[in-house]
């Protein structure tokens, strides 16, 4: 079907303290490559250092979800943090994954924004400048997921950093294609087959259809690899993911994991 490879990534170990997830063994086991929350929205020491021992264990990439300082919000609300501050939160997040990772036998191998930092920073150019000079920063060779065509998109290769076009398998889009708000009463795919159905044509066309039934281009012509998301908390998510992977595996689809171990 197609020449592309594809990395399944999932947002996990998101609990704190005594508000756990549950276990993620099983959706862990689908996935090629884990978002870690590094703490300001969700993930605390115990946490990061068991979900990096779980990634470790199984093969999958660890990759650090960074956020804005918002444990009451879950990250999902806008805080208008000045730039330079915001680069030091996200340097800070990142070190803390990478002792985790280290621990655990593996490393951070990219980054990805979360929540309202993510939708923020496709629109926003200070937020999305904090993210990509973090990421100078620490380490220019970490590739940065996001959507395509976007403020942080470009920002980023204009910096010379990889960028990897990030898609949804379990959130609907606008006609821009960005992500619909989670208060529409639409934002969520939740239906197993149809999300795994739609993962295969963003995978074979690069385009994916809106909320008002448009064509949203999702994905350069020219990507090679494609980055797709589904979040843990998403009901279904294990089910979801595992009909994903089954569907593009029966599609010739090669998964693979985001990044590669470059050190040890």
């Amino acid at each position: 079907m197609s020449t592309r490879t594809v990395s399944i990534n999932t947002d996990i170990g998101e609990g704190f303290g005594v508000w756990g997830v549950g276990d993620e063994a099983p959706l862990m086991g689908q996935v090629t490559a884990a978002n870690i929350a590094c703490g300001f929205h969700a993930g605390d020491p115990d946490i990061l250092r068991r979900t990096c021992e779980m990634a470790s264990a199984r093969g999958v990439s660890v990759g650090a979800q960074v956020s804005y300082r918002d444990l009451v919000g879950f990250g999902r609300r806008f805080i208008d943090v000045p730039t330079p501050t915001l680069v030091n939160d996200i340097v800070y997040q990142i070190g803390a994954l990478q002792a985790f990772a280290r621990i655990a036998g593996t490393e951070v191998s990219y980054v990805k924004a979360h929540g309202a930092l993510y939708n923020t920073a496709a629109r926003h150019h200070g937020h999305a400048r904090a993210i990509v000079e973090a990421i100078e920063l620490l380490d220019p060779e970490l590739p940065v997921l996001c959507q395509y065509d976007t403020v942080l998109w470009n920002i980023a290769l204009d910096a010379g950093l990889r960028a990897h076009a990030e898609v949804f398998i379990d959130r609907s889009y606008t006609d821009d294609a960005l992500l619909v708000p989670r208060s529409h009463p639409e934002a969520l795919v939740l239906d197993p087959s149809a999300a795994a159905k739609r993962a295969v044509q963003m995978v074979a066309t690069g385009v994916v259809d809106s909320v008002c039934n448009q064509s949203a281009t999702v994905v350069p012509e020219d990507a090679e690899t494609i980055a797709m998301c589904i979040h843990s908390d998403t009901p279904g998510a294990v089910d979801i993911a595992r009909q994903t992977r089954s569907l593009l595996e029966q599609n010739g689809v090669a998964l693979v994991r985001i990044g590669a171990p470059r050190h040890g």
